[in-house]
């Protein structure tokens, strides 16, 4: 992806300070969502990396990961499977219990989603700590599909999110703050 796209990406991204709470400066991707050239430019550039690669499915992390991975998924001719917070899903699942800094949280996936020895890619909005990306990719490992790799739209590089996911294929940020 060029440099001048990348650059109309990051300048649509609002900073929002003290959101959610004092002290955090929130990186607010709705007006890139609202721009369909925009938007167009976020799933190519996330999607590059794995145009020239069999994917059989696309995994996104509720909720925004929703949006971006629905559309790698069609760009790249793959089916879509979405990692839900515990309680959200209508049929059986298989859960996986993460730390947070303030306590942990759970994430689940349909169990018959994702077959044994399918190439998964995993989508998502925002790499900040790591945890949640990490709990899908376990979700991703525990049905036995071959994990291509990782797209993120933003990575917060001083968190350190990448070190949790360390083995589970390249990671890809498009823009990193």
């Amino acid at each position: 992806m060029s440099s001048d796209s990348l650059d109309l990406l990051r300048n649509a991204i609002r900073d929002v300070p003290d959101f959610p709470k004092p002290g955090i400066l929130f990186k607010d991707i709705t007006p890139v969502l609202a721009d369909a050239k925009l938007l167009n430019l976020a799933i190519e550039g996330m999607s590059e990396a794995f145009a020239n690669q069999k994917v059989n499915k696309v995994v996104g992390i509720d909720a925004r990961g929703f949006i971006f991975g629905a559309m790698i998924a069609q760009r790249l001719g793959a089916g879509f499977i979405p990692v839900r917070k515990k309680g959200k899903l209508p049929w059986k699942t298989r859960g996986v219990d993460y730390s947070l800094e303030y306590g942990t949280n759970s994430v689940e996936m349909h169990m018959d989603a994702i077959s044994p020895g399918e190439r998964v890619v995993l989508a998502d909005d925002l790499l900040a700590t790591g945890g949640t990306a990490a709990a899908a990719i376990q979700l991703i490992q525990e049905s036995g599909a071959v994990i291509l790799g990782s797209a993120f739209f933003i990575e917060l590089s001083f968190l350190e999110g990448r070190e949790k996911l360390a083995d589970a294929g390249p990671i890809h940020s498009l823009l990193t703050f």
